[in-house]
């Protein structure tokens, strides 16, 4: 709430990209940068990798847990990528629209297309691509010394980012990736302009009525 008495409804800020082209990156930059904004968590089949915390990096739950959130209407979204479903629960990032908070999605474009559907006037969609194929491909085998990834997990990422590109028409913006420092600063101003829109405060007509009343 501001010094009108004016609140503001949160927003779910997508960012998308193929794996390696940064989004990850820009995710926890714009985490630090911005106190009101916080990520949602997914919850997650895959197993849980030895350097992540459950509850903070995902939810990690069992095929039939998931299958029974998706059922029972607690997932916004969800999908099946390189063989383990993610999904994004509802109630957590329903409340923190309803106080003012924003929401940051670190998913992929199935995800996405979900969100549209069932929340388009709270949806910012941000993808995220990178400068060229030799550099997509660099950042891959760099980060595979930490993930030890194979030659063939990297080809099989490669050729997934393929068609995650020619999904870059369904999102709002698009940045590609050159320069992190900019790009970062750039899904910033994104995300500050599309907190100004006017469909985002609450009691606006009323506002306006008080004012044209001379209140």
């Amino acid at each position: 709430m501001d010094s009108t008495g004016l609140k503001r409804r949160g927003l779910m800020y997508v960012l998308s990209s193929p794996s390696g082209a940064g989004k990850t990156t820009i995710t926890r930059a714009l985490l630090e940068q911005n106190k009101e904004l916080i990520i949602s968590i997914s919850a997650t089949t895959r197993s849980q990798r030895a350097s992540e915390v459950a509850g903070e990096d995902y939810h990690f739950v069992d095929i039939p847990e998931f299958n029974r959130m998706v059922d029972d209407g607690e997932m916004l979204e969800h999908a099946k990528v390189f063989g383990n479903y993610y999904g994004t629960p509802r109630d957590t990032v329903e409340s923190a629209l309803a106080m003012g908070q924003d929401v940051i999605f670190d998913i992929d474009w199935q995800g996405t297309q979900q969100l549209r559907e069932m929340a388009r006037d709270d949806l910012v969609t941000l993808f995220i691509l990178p400068p060229s194929a030799r550099e997509l491909e660099s950042r891959l085998r760099n980060r595979s010394k930490d993930t030890l990834e194979t030659d063939i997990q990297i080809r099989d990422r490669m050729s997934k980012s393929t068609d995650e590109m020619m999904h870059y028409s369904e999102y709002d913006y698009v940045l590609i990736n050159s320069d992190i420092d900019l790009t970062i600063s750039q899904a910033q101003m994104i995300l500050d302009a599309e907190r100004l829109k006017r469909r985002r405060l609450v009691g606006l007509s009323d506002f306006v009525r008080g004012v044209a009343d001379g209140r």
